[in-house]
């Protein structure tokens, strides 16, 4: 097997497959990055058994083949090299001799049959998402996945193909983000799936504010053809819980919020906060909103706010990275707090197909 590659080709296309590389692996074919050289492309393959990923770049192939090379030396090899044409060439015994410039380097592979094959998807169901929608989708819900390894369905998002539209849950038990994106399929198309937190985070990696992207759903597995890259994932198997039964009735009081005014405030006050409570107190008045934190042995902290605010006088104490994981997550510069009672879950929503439900915490 011989090819030789553009420095920035296959540093770009090491980095797009490297991520899933386990550090901690017993088997030591999955550190290590699948090559395979033909017509044209060099194909670049890792798998961590739960989450694959595989990439393409153009290369000038003088003897097609494949071998596997550890992954992560690799990469760091070939960033450190001068930018040049790389030319690499790989013996029987998937020995590597990497040219470049004046620098020479010699690495030891393992064959390209004991690489696990990433699976086949047959009479799977296929969607194709508007790229630009879906990240939106998954800054706006992942930082509510659930890292409690206990509750294992909650480690990922739920995705819920249903009377056309995709609905995108994440939820951890005590907060809860929710995403519409309308989407065009048949009934028979129907399906939920739990996609992993791992793949959730390559996936926002991957995906960018151009074109649409392939979504093939299988039996327990789960994949995206994004721009050139295939990710492949394992999905969560169980029942997702019921969200929609945590999601209130109609709010008694709605307060529009400037997004970064109100968080940075939180964030303020949050700062006396205690570590054993950890809550803020958002106190309601007459066109008022006073955010307040108080730690007996630390200090205090208050901040007021003026907002267009009619109803009673109450108070309500919410956790405050709860409360401003959305708010640096949306883009809009108007928010609202939907509120009903001190003891009922708060809701933020937004022009758009969204909501976040926060659970009260106990006022001290």
């Amino acid at each position: 097997m011989k090819f030789s590659v553009s420095k920035e080709k296959l540093l770009e296309g090491l980095q797009t497959v490297q991520n899933v590389v386990s550090t901690r692996t017993t088997l030591p074919i999955l550190s290590n990055v699948l090559l395979q050289a033909a017509d044209g492309q060099l194909r670049l393959t890792t798998t961590d058994l739960d989450v694959g990923v595989c990439g393409v770049v153009e290369a000038q192939i003088s003897e097609p083949g494949g071998t596997t090379l550890p992954a992560r030396r690799l990469a760091n090899i070939v960033r450190e090299l001068p930018a040049n044409e790389i030319q690499v060439d790989i013996d029987a015994k998937n020995v590597a001799s990497i040219r470049c410039g004046q620098s020479f380097f010699k690495i030891n592979g393992l064959p390209e049959e004991e690489f696990p094959p990433l699976p086949k998807f047959e009479n799977a169901k296929e969607f194709t998402i508007v790229q630009k929608e879906l990240r939106d989708a998954l800054r706006k819900t992942s930082y509510a996945i659930s890292t409690d390894e206990t509750r294992y369905v909650l480690n990922g998002i739920l995705f819920s193909f249903k009377e056309n539209k995709l609905t995108m849950v994440a939820t951890d038990g005590r907060r809860l983000a929710l995403v519409d994106i309308a989407l065009e399929f048949s009934p028979a198309q129907e399906v939920e799936i739990i996609v992993p937190t791992k793949c959730v985070s390559e996936l926002q990696r991957l995906v960018s504010d151009q074109g649409t992207l392939r979504m093939t759903v299988g039996e327990n597995q789960v994949a995206f053809e994004i721009n050139g890259t295939l990710l492949i994932s394992k999905l969560i198997e169980g029942n997702y819980p019921n969200y929609r039964q945590v999601i209130p009735g109609e709010a008694k009081e709605r307060v529009t919020l400037e997004r970064e005014q109100f968080r940075d405030a939180v964030h303020r006050v949050s700062l006396l906060a205690s570590d054993k409570s950890n809550s803020v107190k958002l106190v309601f008045s007459q066109n008022n909103i006073e955010i307040a934190a108080n730690t007996p042995d630390v200090g205090e902290a208050r901040e007021s706010l003026a907002v267009a605010y009619k109803g009673k006088d109450f108070a309500i104490a919410f956790n405050p990275e709860f409360l401003m994981a959305p708010l640096r997550n949306l883009p809009n510069d108007e928010i609202y707090l939907d509120l009903i009672d001190e003891m009922s879950p708060g809701v933020i929503k937004i022009q758009s197909p969204f909501l976040y439900v926060i659970m009260p915490m106990r006022i001290s």
